[in-house]
């Protein structure tokens, strides 16, 4: 069995994905996501110019061989644009075995640990009160867990306050938009949410809320300790990703669980955090990540210190992306919880999946392979337009973090 074609379909049906399609010699076919939100085309060259001329004639079984191939035999590794190719191409492959395995992704996998998959949406207003009835809302949904994000009294276009409810995209422009930032204001504010939203409906419910990496690490500590009364499931991106050390002075200070890693791409960018015990969910996802093969790793890592998985889950990362995260979180044993942001009718209807949403938990299907496909006619449809995640300033013009 050999590969016999590979090639890269870039579509926007509402928002822009890149899709991998990898072609056998006898008929299977497999599709992985390599979506980098706001850098997509730069995926696609090293997709279609180094690693696509790269897989043809070689045997799509042999999975475990290719990643090292694509990750050890590059001398320049990791970061977000080689290990998006090399996700997709992994997903690809275990959609391809999946399917020649006539079995659901998740039983080659090691079978089930769950039934059902927890996942939280996301809450978005442009005030408290705004926030406080996206909660109720998601709540009369069946969700069981919810992010609360508000906009905040004298910050332009604060982080977390989408377009519409159900189908939040910040990447909004042909160029960056400027929004703006200011801790101290926001400090103020975030914690008055929370209290109003226990005040209103009680503690039955997980609440999470993400930082976004806006805070420094003692800005980050004086949240967590702050919000330590309304109980949150995690404080998501409090501080910087890429300063490790930071985490152990938020951990000594706050017993708010934390979250991390939805911008990490491989394990050696939460080897320490998970080692020293400074997290309890580790965000980082399939597509950003490497793949499959490699998640698992971080997975196995992970649950050695009783740290739990939290993938990364907007609506920048595709149906395939979702649709084999579920197959993921049905077996990985230390699962924590799945973010499910929901996707247009269009991007629904250009990529057909099996996995389905009730009473607040997603469901994948048991269709061979990870149980997404790509409508390619419909797919030519949605052309890509250039969009770009904002960026953000200080009161003063200087760039913060977005």
């Amino acid at each position: 069995m050999q590969i016999q074609a590979a090639k890269v379909i870039v579509t926007s049906p509402g928002r822009n994905f890149v899709t991998l399609k990898i072609e056998t010699d006898q008929g299977v076919h497999g599709i992985g996501d390599a979506t980098l939100n706001g850098r997509e085309l730069s995926v696609v060259s090293y997709l279609e110019d180094h690693v696509n001329p790269a897989l043809i004639g070689k045997d799509p079984r042999r999975i475990e061989d290719i990643w090292q191939y694509l990750y050890r035999g590059a001398y320049w590794r990791r970061g977000p644009v080689t290990m998006r190719a090399i996700a997709a191409v992994d997903v690809a492959l275990w959609d391809i075995k999946a399917k020649m395995a006539g079995m659901p992704l998740y039983q080659l996998r090691g079978g089930r640990s769950r039934d059902k998959v927890m996942v939280y949406g996301h809450a978005n207003g442009s005030d408290i009160g705004e926030t406080v009835e996206a909660v109720g809302e998601y709540i009369d949904l069946g969700y069981k867990a919810i992010r609360a994000q508000t906009g905040v009294p004298g910050i332009k276009d604060a982080y977390g306050v989408g377009r519409g409810k159900l189908h939040y995209e910040p990447a909004d422009a042909e160029l960056p938009s400027v929004t703006g930032w200011d801790t101290r204001k926001a400090l103020d504010y975030v914690p008055k949410l929370f209290e109003k939203l226990r005040n209103t409906y009680g503690y039955d419910h997980h609440l999470l809320h993400d930082g976004h990496h806006r805070y420094t690490p003692q800005e980050a500590a004086n949240l967590g300790k702050m919000l330590e009364p309304f109980q949150l499931f995690w404080l998501e991106d409090c501080t910087a990703a890429e300063n490790q050390e930071a985490f152990k002075l938020v951990r000594q200070h706050t017993v708010t669980p934390l979250a991390v890693g939805e911008i990490f791409t491989t394990i050696w960018d939460c080897k320490d955090l998970i080692q020293n015990q400074l997290i309890d969910y580790i965000r980082a996802t399939i597509v950003g990540a490497g793949g499959l093969t490699h998640l698992r790793r971080i997975a196995d890592l992970a649950a050695l210190y009783q740290v739990r998985t939290g993938c990364h889950g907007a609506t920048d990362l595709s149906p395939v992306t979702m649709g084999t995260a579920l197959h993921f979180d049905t077996w990985v044993p230390n699962f924590g919880i799945q973010e499910y942001m929901r996707h247009t009718e269009a991007t629904d209807e250009v990529f057909p999946h099996d996995y389905s949403f009730a009473d607040g938990y997603l469901h994948c299907g048991e269709t061979p392979g990870h149980g997404v496909d790509i409508d390619e006619d419909l797919a030519a449809k949605y052309p890509y337009k250039p969009a770009y995640l904002p960026v953000a300033r200080l009161e003063d013009g200087s760039m913060w973090n977005w």
